[in-house]
C-alpha cells in the first residue's frame, strides 16, 4: 500500500491537481553526447595547451621563512628568480622586525628586482606551526596577494627558505 501511494504520489502535485512536468531522459546514444562527459573539456583544454605551448609558464612563488631565514630566502629566491614570474617572501612572527626590514632593503637593492618589480615581500607577519592551519592561511594570503598584483601566472609553487633548485626555468 505505501509503495502504491509513492507512485502515484509521485505523479500528482502536491496541491491535488495538475500534473507534475517531467523530463524524459532518453538512454539511446545520442549524436551530441559531448557535453555529458568531461573528455570534451579535457580535448578542449588539451588543444589549448598545445596553443600555448610554445610560451613558458608563467609562475607564482611563495618563499617562506622564519627566525634567520632571510639570508638563505634571497638565496633561494636568486636561484628560483626569472622575470616572467611573481613572487612573495613571507618571515613569520618568530623572525624580529629588524629581519623583516634587512630582507626587505635586499629586495628594493637588487637592481633586477627593482626594475621588473616582480618580488614583494608580506608586510605582515603571521604565525605560523608549520603543518598546521596557520599555514594554509598563509598560502591562501600570498596567493590573495598574488592575484591582487598580476593575474599573469599559471601555476603556484610553495618553498621555503631551506629549498634550492638544481635546475634553472629555462634549464
Amino acid at each position: 500500500m505505501l509503495f502504491l501511494t509513492a507512485i502515484f504520489g509521485l505523479f500528482t502535485s502536491p496541491n491535488g491537481g495538475e500534473q507534475l512536468p517531467f523530463d524524459i531522459i532518453s538512454f539511446a546514444k545520442s549524436e551530441d553526447s559531448s557535453g555529458y562527459f568531461i573528455e570534451s573539456d579535457l580535448k578542449r583544454s588539451l588543444e589549448t595547451y598545445e596553443e600555448s605551448k610554445t610560451e613558458a609558464p608563467r609562475l607564482a612563488y611563495l618563499i617562506s621563512g622564519t627566525k634567520g631565514d632571510s639570508h638563505r630566502m634571497m638565496r633561494t629566491l636568486q636561484a628560483v628568480y626569472h622575470p616572467r614570474n611573481q613572487y612573495v617572501l613571507h618571515l613569520d612572527l618568530e623572525a624580529p622586525p629588524r629581519e623583516r626590514l634587512e630582507l626587505t632593503i635586499s629586495v628594493k637593492a637588487d637592481p633586477t628586482f627593482r626594475e621588473v618589480e616582480n618580488v614583494r615581500v608580506m608586510s605582515q607577519s603571521n604565525l605560523v606551526t608549520y603543518k598546521g592551519p596557520t599555514m594554509i592561511a598563509c598560502t591562501l594570503q600570498a596567493i590573495a596577494i598574488l592575484l591582487r598584483e598580476s593575474s599573469e601566472w599559471d601555476w603556484f609553487i610553495n618553498l621555503s627558505a631551506s629549498d634550492y633548485p638544481l635546475v634553472t626555468q629555462d634549464g
